[in-house]
């Protein structure tokens, strides 16, 4: 007898529905229990579901006669990954051996889920992506475990049900809908109460009021921002907090940025929308593939867990050459696309990149108390570990230094990231009405060239002022854009319309490592 369960898979951040076919027949006659073939294409988790289902259904009461099973995962040309399609095909075999289920009522819903050997419900990946299909196929409803259930109710127009057994699902599918009661999830309610939720603010910091005012001006603009400084100089303490400081998410963008954290099954149970802007803080060791995505299962990297938040990278310099080279693409075209021999994805990365590093390899350069061990050689060495195409990608590079214990003990709390944040909207606005007809831009960073000319024009004391500071400084060809776009955010953090000379002159301050003489001065 032949039965059909719709269930879905996740390709990138989207999903793609399949229908889930099966046909029993008699089993021979020595067999033993059920002999099952799954055809289209499934991976080892989806050929490794026979044992799963066989246990889950004789632990949950249902006795079936031995038979040979043909399972189809149609399309057959797509690869099906991961256990979430345990649940339609037990529910599958069910209907073809005639179990009182009502199969119309069954045609209506979408079902996913792994099964444990006692018939209960684990979590998948993916549920919102799928949630978000099942309401575009206009499926009456999705059924997911109960672990799911919070990220696929977000989902409006589309009735979510999460089941913790086998059994409640069978029991709901013979007309016992009580047994599973819809979630439901009012959206907006939910992403506005959880808005401004951070636990992390800028008050805890306290002194380096020029690094605040660099990660204001980050903020403001969208720039990339590296900060150079000793060990215990709070370069980690402030990335930290830059969301905090970030405009709030959109409701699309939460949505967005949701979908990819469920895909990767980074969501916590009970979680519905992410509310707060992601930081994401790889180790150095970090490999290739887990920085940008892929692998054998394609799953998101770091960079695409950062989307529409920060991704920071401690000690820059002690990261892998090949891995840091990567983030050059994704930094301009805000995607990373991951292109194997059997598939490929286009994953959204729209980040900002924050880094840090210290000075040299002992960390003390320039350090007004400590003295450095390294020669001017080493310190050299030490810095060409981040090229030079990576570097033009930081609009802002910072130099930092502890604050002595002397003054740490006096000083009153900082400015509390609320202000410092409404400045930083205040600014995203007028940038966002600047940029209004630019398909693409959204704020000062993303800038191109024609639009510098149009939108950061100098006057005469201005340019001079950045002719003189490129020669004296032996500033690099590179440093001429970024110091406009910069000066630009400074400007509309002040409502200036107009770049005007003090502004180009903060904007300059903001490029320690492109001096010529940086490495040595100090020794």
């Amino acid at each position: 007898m032949l039965a059909k369960t719709n269930s879905a898979t996740v390709s990138g951040i989207s999903a793609i529905p399949v229908t889930i076919e099966v046909n029993t027949g008699a089993g021979y006659k020595d067999q033993r229990g059920m002999h099952m073939t799954i055809v289209g294409l499934p991976d080892s988790s989806v050929k490794e579901s026979f044992s799963r289902i066989d246990s889950a259904l004789e632990n949950s009461g249902f006795h079936l006669t031995p038979q040979n099973i043909v399972v189809n995962l149609a399309p057959g040309d797509i690869r099906k990954e991961g256990t979430g399609f345990d649940l339609p095909i037990a529910l599958g075999i069910l209907l073809a051996n005639g179990i009182a289920l009502d199969a119309p009522r069954a045609s209506r819903f979408m079902v996913l889920g792994e099964l444990s050997l006692d018939g209960s419900l684990q979590p998948i990946r993916g549920a919102l992506p799928i949630a978000i299909k099942a309401r575009e196929m206009g499926y009456e409803g999705l059924i997911v475990p109960k672990q799911n259930v919070c990220e696929a109710a977000v989902v409006n127009k589309l009735k979510v049900y999460g089941a913790s057994t086998l059994q409640q699902v069978v029991e709901f599918f013979n007309g016992m809908t009580d047994c599973i009661p819809q979630t439901v999830i009012d959206t907006r309610a939910e992403f506005y109460a959880h808005h401004n939720d951070y636990e992390l603010d800028f008050a805890d910091v306290k002194g380096q009021d020029s690094i605040k005012r660099a990660f204001e001006v980050a903020a403001a603009g969208g720039h990339n921002l590296i900060m150079i400084g000793p060990p215990g100089a709070g370069k980690s303490m402030m990335a930290q907090r830059l969301p905090s400081i970030l405009p709030p998410l959109s409701l699309a963008e939460s949505l967005e940025t949701t979908q990819i954290h469920s895909v990767a099954g980074k969501l916590k149970g009970g979680t519905g929308l992410i509310t707060e802007r992601p930081f994401q803080a790889p180790h150095h060791t970090v490999s290739q593939v887990a920085l940008v995505g892929g692998g054998a299962n394609p799953m998101p990297g770091a960079i695409s867990l950062a989307h529409n938040g920060v991704l920071f990278l401690d000690e820059l310099p002690e990261f892998q050459r090949t891995a840091l080279e990567v983030l050059r693409q994704p930094l301009e075209d805000r995607k990373i696309t991951v292109a194997r021999a059997k598939y490929s994805i286009d994953y959204p990365c729209n980040f900002m990149f924050v880094a840090s590093m210290n000075p040299c390899p002992c960390g003390y350069y320039s350090h007004p108390t400590k003295p450095c061990q390294c020669t001017p050689g080493q310190i050299n060495k030490y810095l060409n570990k981040i090229s030079g195409p990576l570097l033009d990608r930081i609009d802002i590079q910072c130099e930092i230094q502890a604050v002595p214990f002397s003054e740490l003990a006096k000083l009153k709390p900082g400015e509390p990231s609320a202000v410092i944040r409404e400045r930083v909207i205040a600014a995203r606005k007028i940038q966002e009405e600047r940029f209004k007809n630019q398909k693409g831009i959204h704020c000062n960073a993303q800038m191109s060239e024609r639009m510098l000319r149009e939108y950061a024009v100098l006057d005469d004391m201005s340019m001079e002022m950045l002719r003189l500071a490129m020669e004296r400084l032996k500033l690099s060809a590179r440093a001429y854009s970024r110091i406009l776009k910069v000066a630009r955010t400074i400007a509309d953090l002040e409502g200036s319309e107009n770049v005007q000379s003090q502004h180009i002159a903060e904007a300059i301050g903001y490029r320690n490592l492109d001096r010529g003489d940086w490495a040595e001065r100090g020794q």
